[in-house]
């Protein structure tokens, strides 16, 4: 080729400048040829076409001549074959995971093959892995470690095996005497690295680009087999870049562009696998695109294809709204466009390297991130914006797209007087940075001009200190700077949307979400543009800081559609206290509790937009229907701009429970008090626990036991913390606490429960609570809650009901009646008081021998269930933890309030599930 003299100039003189130490003994190395680097006339240069003449400083103009003869030559063919562009071109690239393996590899060209695009190119980065081994033979060659050579046969035996498992024939065996050239060749290279004690950066770009074009070979090899025609292309032939001073390169469109033209016109082909992260520069001399370089090929390939789509196939389903190894509700984005992306990526985001989008950005080619191992997830799109979006429409997302955090940062304030009005003061302070090599993240100045405040790596601070403090010496001494004063230990966090510009509030929501969660702020900084507001927090407070912002763009607008069933005095309780908090939630929590329904067992009300519960009494009477359960249930899921649906059940009816299980496979949550689903037959039990298990809707049924105390929940908080439960036992009922509280001393049995009647305590017929059946399904609802498998029937239960008294016919009857059977229970309280002891009517749930027991028990005076009174419930977790002195909850256990309360606790429960702020 045309350059190959200067090729050969640049190896030497790099080579022999660079490469080795300039000691005599080092300089023997080379001689008129190069030294050792004489057997190297096909170093992987050579297969661009270069002449490789390693010991000549100049070489004859014959190679010019016939290069030029030849470009002419092919410019003329060119003429009549032009490169086909635009959007028949797709564009794949397939990252270091997604080729790791042999299998990973067919998975690859299945996917390629499927693709119906018309024309396809892939890039393809190094086998996972591949480029850290080869950087690590470089850095134990030139650190003069022995084991560089068996590194290098592990790298030669990965590819060989690989080569094995997917190829055959002559694809196999070209291949192989490819790989073995291209090792013998690298071991040489290390062998001069090894002798010189380094390694220039030419050589280093040498030796790692190996892995591309490993990969890029077996790949097409593959594809092949399946057969497609298809070409493979070292990159180094087209892509052209420029270094630049920050450790990057720029890419050079138009020299690419000619080469790919001429590329193409002697490998025409509808499907090319191409090498990711190398190049060449305009001298032809190796190089690599630096930090996520194969993304970088994809998107200027893309750009020189005028493609109509470029996919970066990874190991995620696209683009999260916040780190979800941070934030456990991160949510994937559909779209983003150039800007969010460029934004999200800039704070560390893993999205793309900001400078990938700059190339497909000029002909709006979007960028898709795909899972390689999901294909069902359709990934994030990263395009143009929306004309939605860029006029600022009312639309249902959130306009925060995402959020990204940089830890380990510090700030740096430079503050006076002094500062104000001096011009030259901001580059007098950012020159002394740039001196340092320090980047600095974010800046933020104060309109007064008293100072300026930035962020830079935390690891960076000492030296940038230490900096500003020699060149501002003298206005630090004469008073006109007050201090240079560090903050370390901070972390950043950025908020990212386009829309913010056009939507009013987002700023104080953002703050607003961060002043509940208790979060102060640093430092602030936002561009005119609005794309993108930044803070600074305390590094302890990040993580917090960005759930807590995350929480109040996307999860915090919970609205969910209810269902009421039961509107008797618990229901009626529930509605009442949801009328009366509504406004509240709404306002403060931004919970939206929509009652699109009320049924009891004849009548229903049904709303499409909601009830009015301030009135819902008199709207049943005027506006009710007659009661279908099947149609309350359609409308109330039914209503498809609702996300979430709920329905309470707060009836006692076994018949209404036994939906409870299609309700929650439709997606329907279920809230209850109702205790016949949850201690009814085992089997039913179990099969509806384990369908809550598998799904995401939720079955809360913590009024079941204690009404309003939180019973079941801290039994499971106790399980799931990995306590170990011995012994539950406790009054659970508010009825009998009662009755036994007061019945002392010279009170009759049937009197005390005659007041308890009429004061509201008992059912209708107090036979309900004395049988003991309510204790009982409590009883074994905590024990299947604790891993007990027992049915209803299995538990022994005192009935506090005299015998003949149990099938009299009416209350009234029984309640003229009890007072015959007096004397047995007198007795029994006489007993226990001479003894200094009290009677209780308690459950008992004995997980060490598997049973549970509902009893009338004596216990002494100063024990916890002594010490009741009214109708205060008492509960005793004994377990290893609490073994010497059991875990006690006590407080009101009935009533129609405290129940319904315990109710509407479930359905805040639900909604915190469901994304609400806590």
């Amino acid at each position: 080729m045309a350059l190959s003299s200067s090729i050969s100039s640049s190896l030497c003189k790099l080579s022999s400048q660079n490469a080795l130490s300039p000691d005599s003994n080092s300089n023997k190395i080379f001689n008129s040829r190069c030294g050792p680097f004489s057997s190297l006339n096909q170093l992987p240069i050579c297969k661009m076409g270069y002449v490789c003449q390693w010991g000549r400083r100049k070489s004859s103009n014959m190679p010019l001549i016939s290069a030029s003869v030849m470009d002419v030559s092919l410019d003329k063919s060119m003429e009549k074959v032009q490169l086909p562009k635009g959007d028949n071109w797709s564009v794949h690239k397939f990252g270091g995971t997604c080729v790791g393996t042999s299998e990973r590899i067919k998975n690859v060209a299945e996917i390629i093959v499927k693709d119906d695009s018309e024309r396809k190119l892939v890039v393809v980065s190094a086998m996972s892995k591949v480029t850290d081994m080869m950087y690590d033979l470089i850095y134990k060659a030139q650190s003069r470690d022995d084991s560089y050579i068996s590194a290098v046969d592990a790298v030669l035996e990965k590819h060989r095996l690989t080569a094995l498992d997917l190829l055959d024939g002559d694809d196999l065996a070209s291949f192989l005497s490819r790989l073995h050239h291209d090792i013998n060749e690298i071991k040489e290279m290390l062998r001069a690295i090894y002798i010189a004690g380094h390694a220039s950066e030419l050589f280093s770009d040498i030796i790692v680009g190996h892995g591309e074009l490993w990969s890029a070979q077996m790949l097409s090899s593959v594809v092949r087999k399946k057969g497609i025609d298809c070409k493979w292309m070292d990159t180094r032939d087209v892509l052209i870049v420029n270094p630049t001073s920050a450790n990057q390169v720029d890419p050079d469109f138009v020299e690419s562009e000619m080469r790919l033209e001429k590329w193409f016109f002697q490998n025409p082909s509808k499907t090319i696998v191409a090498t990711g992260f190398i190049a060449s520069t305009p001298q032809n001399i190796p190089t690599t695109l630096k930090r996520d370089g194969s993304d970088f090929s994809a998107a200027i390939m893309g750009a020189l294809f005028r493609a109509r789509q470029v996919t970066i196939w990874t190991d995620v389903d696209g683009v999260y709204s916040a780190d979800p190894r941070k934030v456990a509700e991160a949510v994937i984005l559909n779209q983003l466009s150039y800007q969010e992306a460029w934004e999200m990526s800039y704070f560390g985001a893993n999205v793309l390297h900001p400078r990938t989008i700059i190339p497909v950005m000029q002909y709006g080619i979007p960028i898709v991130i795909r899972n390689i191992f999901n294909l069902s997830a359709p990934g994030t799109m990263i395009c143009r914006a929306s004309v939605d979006e860029n006029e600022g429409n009312q639309r249902l997302e959130s306009p925060v797209k995402g959020f990204a955090t940089i830890d380990n940062v510090a700030l740096i304030n430079v503050e006076g007087t002094g500062m104000a009005g001096v011009p030259g003061t901001a580059s007098a302070i950012f020159s002394a940075v740039k001196d340092v090599g320090a980047n600095v993240i974010m800046i933020s100045q104060a309109s007064s001009e008293h100072s300026v405040c930035f962020a830079v790596p935390e690891k960076e601070v000492e030296a940038v200190a230490e900096a500003l403090q020699s060149r501002f010496r003298q206005a630090l001494d004469a008073g006109r700077l007050s201090q240079v004063a560090v903050v370390p230990n901070c972390s950043i966090l950025a908020t990212v949307g386009q829309r913010m510009a056009s939507t009013p509030g987002v700023s104080a929501s953002l703050f607003s979400a961060l002043a509940k969660a208790n979060i102060n702020i640093r430092a602030i900084a936002q561009g005119c543009s609005e794309y993108n507001i930044t803070v600074v927090v305390k590094r302890e407070d990040c993580i917090r800081a960005l759930k807590a912002v995350h929480s109040r763009f996307y999860l915090s607008r919970t609205t969910i559609a209810m269902g009421i069933i039961g509107p008797g005095l618990i229901g009626g309780t529930l509605l009442d206290q949801l009328r009366d908090q509504a406004a509240v939630l709404k306002e403060d929590f931004n919970i939206d509790l929509r009652v699109m329904g009320i049924t009891g067992s004849r009548t229903m009300l049904l709303s499409d937009s909601g009830i009015d519960l301030s009135r819902w009494r008199e709207l049943i009477k005027e506006k009710g229907e007659v009661g279908d359960m099947h149609k309350f249930v359609n409308h109330v899921h039914g209503n498809h701009f609702i996300p979430n649906t709920a329905l309470v059940d707060c009836t006692a009816d076994s018949n209404v429970a036994s939906h409870y299980h299609e309700w929650l496979r439709k997606g329907i949550h279920v809230i209850t008090p109702n205790k016949k689903a949850n201690s009814g037959p085992l089997d039913q039990y179990l099969k509806l626990r384990a369908l809550q298990r598998q799904s995401y809707t939720h079955y809360f049924y913590e009024a079941t036991v204690g009404a309003g105390l939180p019973i079941i929940s801290t039994l499971r908080g106790l399980l799931e913390t990995g306590d170990k439960i011995l012994r539950i036992e406790g009054i659970f009922s508010g009825t009998l606490s009662y009755i036994f509280n007061n019945f002392k001393g010279t009170r009759k049995f049937s009197e005390v429960v005659m007041e308890a009647k009429q004061a509201g305590y008992t059912e209708p017929d107090p036979r309900d609570d004395l049988s003991g059946t309510d204790v009982a399904r409590k009883v074994i609802i905590l024990a299947r809650e604790s891993g007990l498998k027992l049915e209803l029937a299995d538990t022994p239960v005192q009935s506090l009901v005299p015998e003949p008294l149990r099938a009299t016919a009416s209350a009234d009857e029984f309640m003229q009646q009890l007072p015959q059977y007096d004397e047995d229970l007198a007795k029994q309280l006489q007993d226990a008081e001479d003894a200094g002891e009290v009677l209780r009517y308690v459950g008992v749930v004995d997980v060490v021998n598997k049973k549970g027991l509902v009893e009338l028990r004596r216990y002494k005076n100063d024990h916890p269930f002594a010490q009741l009174s009214g109708s205060d419930n008492i509960i005793a977790f004994t377990t290893a933890r609490y073994k010497n002195q059991p875990l006690i909850v006590r407080g009101p256990g009935a009533g129609a309030q405290v129940t319904a309360g315990g109710i509407f606790s479930d359905v805040l429960r639900l909604a915190s599930y469901l994304g609400a702020p806590s």
